[in-house]
């Protein structure tokens, strides 16, 4: 299991942009840039959904409802991955969960960061 941290998570207004960032502060360099990342959302009363992924090269897909607004990112020297989210929509009101996949498709998952979109 990977211990990862994530922070950013606030209340924002419709329209506004945020920054989500998950660290795994226990890994070492040349074991981060093996995993997959990503980040997934659940809102109430739904299912966890994906949000964004992206592989140890930096490449990048994304769920239909957030292309074009939400840009993943990670920096591998700082064991760190971000969510650029931008024009916030009251629908992207969700627990956003950071994720780590290996080469042995195990799994581990951040503690969750509210983001809620409201006036």
């Amino acid at each position: 299991q990977v211990l990862l941290v994530e922070s950013g998570g606030r209340l924002v207004q419709p329209g506004e942009s945020l920054r989500l960032s998950c660290a795994a502060p226990r890994l070492i360099f040349s074991t981060f840039t093996t995993y997959d990342m990503g980040w997934y959302r659940q809102a109430p009363g739904k299912q966890r959904e994906l949000v964004a992924t992206v592989t140890p090269g930096g490449s990048a897909t994304y769920a239909d409802s957030v292309k074009g607004r939400f840009t993943i990112s990670r920096n591998n020297s700082r064991k760190t991955i971000f969510l650029q989210m931008n024009t916030l929509q009251s629908e992207d009101t969700a627990v956003y969960y950071c994720n780590a996949r290996n080469d042995r498709n195990e799994e581990s998952w951040g503690q969750g960061a509210q983001v809620t979109v409201s006036s």
